[in-house]
């Protein structure tokens, strides 16, 4: 039946979209602010208090759901877990925002593409040069890909109907609301109070990054891949994202990370990964590809598996 909830999500995300989905993150981010203003001390309990607070409800509430209708008729369980994932996977608004950058970079207009860019990306892209949107949308396109599908998806087969799915993009939205960074007081008190998320989010992450990351190179140039992976996913400032990014460059043929120009016009010198070939709009289309493959990859396993379960 989860090979089924997962099928029927992903086609009907494609074929109609969930315009709904934005005012249900917007609705738990306000949610979270509201539990970061009235618990937020600076200290790490309240932090640990405030994210049980902000997941145990709703993923209580979900698999509660899951378990009350598969006693009444399994296909019913499984509609409510298809339900529940297309809220939570977001290939569309991944692959469309990629494409809408790539069609504008082949059109020549190079504002129109960074301005997409700064919308998907944020204001770290709003300086980039022609050379440099490529990469960057290509940097973002595989997270947002591994979080809205491939650790979705792995949670939601590991865990109890939609509970497992739910948290973790819940949790993926938390740490991200919580992360504060230690350059001032309250950006160290943020950062305080978001390290029991945190925390949770990298072990979360650490079975179903490395998957995603073999999924790439399986798909794409295995040798690249892995050399890229154990040999320059440590030098990225998040280890996880090294991985994932390390391996698609190197799956691709293609280069990631290296100088950044900021919207000041001053240069950025981030870590380089993958190979030496350039990365151009031409490029991205086999970004996308890559994730279409890695994910086809997953869907004929679980496939196979559902096969292997209700075999005789």
């Amino acid at each position: 039946m989860n090979f089924l909830a997962v099928i029927a999500a992903l086609a009907f995300e494609q074929l109609r979209g969930v315009r709904w989905r934005a005012t249900l993150v917007h609705g738990f981010r306000r949610y979270a602010r509201a539990l970061e203003r009235r618990l937020n001390a600076g200290t790490t309990q309240q932090g640990a208090i405030a994210t049980a607070l902000a997941l145990v409800p709703p993923v209580l509430v979900a698999g509660g759901v899951y378990l009350l209708l598969i006693k009444l008729t399994v296909l019913v369980g499984m509609l409510w877990s298809a339900l529940v994932l297309v809220v939570m996977m977001g290939f569309r608004s991944f692959s469309h925002a990629f494409a809408a950058i790539g069609d504008a970079l082949k059109a020549g207009d190079v504002v129109a593409a960074r301005r997409r860019l700064v919308a998907w990306r944020g204001s770290d892209a709003g300086g980039a040069l022609a050379g440099e949107i490529p990469k960057l949308a290509i940097e973002q396109g595989v997270l947002d890909a591994y979080r809205n599908i491939f650790a979705t998806l792995f949670w939601f087969l590991v865990a109890p109907g939609p509970a497992g799915a739910l948290l973790y993009r819940l949790t993926s939205l938390l740490a991200e609301q919580w992360r504060g960074e230690a350059t001032t007081p309250m950006g160290a008190q943020l950062a305080r109070f978001g390290h029991p998320v945190a925390r949770l989010l990298y072990w979360l992450d650490w079975i179903p990054v490395r998957l995603t990351a073999m999924s790439f190179a399986v798909v794409g140039d295995f040798e690249d891949a892995v050399y890229c992976w154990r040999t320059q996913a440590r030098t990225w400032p998040s280890h996880e994202e090294g991985i994932l990014l390390a391996s698609a460059a190197g799956a691709l043929g293609c280069a990631l990370g290296g100088t950044l120009t900021s919207a000041t016009d001053e240069p950025e010198f981030r870590p380089e990964l993958g190979v030496s070939d350039p990365t151009d709009a031409d490029t991205m289309p086999s970004a996308t590809g890559l994730v279409w493959r890695a994910l086809l990859v997953w869907l004929v396993l679980l496939l196979l598996l559902t096969l292997a379960y209700w075999a005789p």
